[in-house]
């Protein structure tokens, strides 16, 4: 596999970066005032599938990333039937936008966290992840999906479905 990843190692965090990257596409569509229904349903399984792929791996106690995982399928409860159930019918539409912009937002967070573990260059700034460089970087990115967030809850307006 590739840089020693075993397979599942390798899934998931391909499936990562997929839902990283359709989940800003969702997200700037939502800003957009757009459905997107290709990209947000490959984002709110890829973003799930993530959260589930987490727990295959093995551990001996409870990490963050597994209370993250937990979190991001708690958020996803709520904005996969509020997109698919309630078709953003109502109070559901910014029910949809504020839990897949937090599913969203939790995933970058990881991967932050990741590049600060896995990249040398990262690494040295902030051996512990609790040094400045790292809470800097957590805090930039937080408030830049807050931005979104509210962004995409004031312009979310699609089109209804037609049925």
């Amino acid at each position: 596999m590739i840089s020693g990843m075993t397979p599942l190692t390798f899934f998931h965090v391909l499936i990562s970066l997929i839902g990283i990257l359709t989940g800003i596409i969702a997200v700037l569509g939502m800003i957009a005032g757009k459905r997107l229904d290709g990209w947000t349903a490959v984002f709110l399984v890829t973003t799930a599938l993530t959260s589930i792929t987490g727990y295959f791996f093995p551990f001996h106690k409870l990490l963050p990333s597994h209370i993250l995982g937990g979190i991001s399928l708690f958020v996803l409860a709520f904005a996969i039937p509020a997109r698919y159930v309630k078709h953003l019918e109502g109070a559901w539409r910014k029910v949809y936008a504020i839990t897949a912009s937090i599913a969203l937002w939790l995933n970058v967070f990881v991967l932050v966290a990741q590049l600060f573990m896995k990249v040398p260059a990262l690494h040295a700034m902030a051996p512990n992840g609790n040094e400045p460089p790292f809470l800097i970087s957590q805090v930039v990115v937080m408030a830049v999906f807050i931005v979104l967030t509210i962004a995409a809850t004031l312009k979310f307006r699609p089109e209804p479905l037609h049925a």
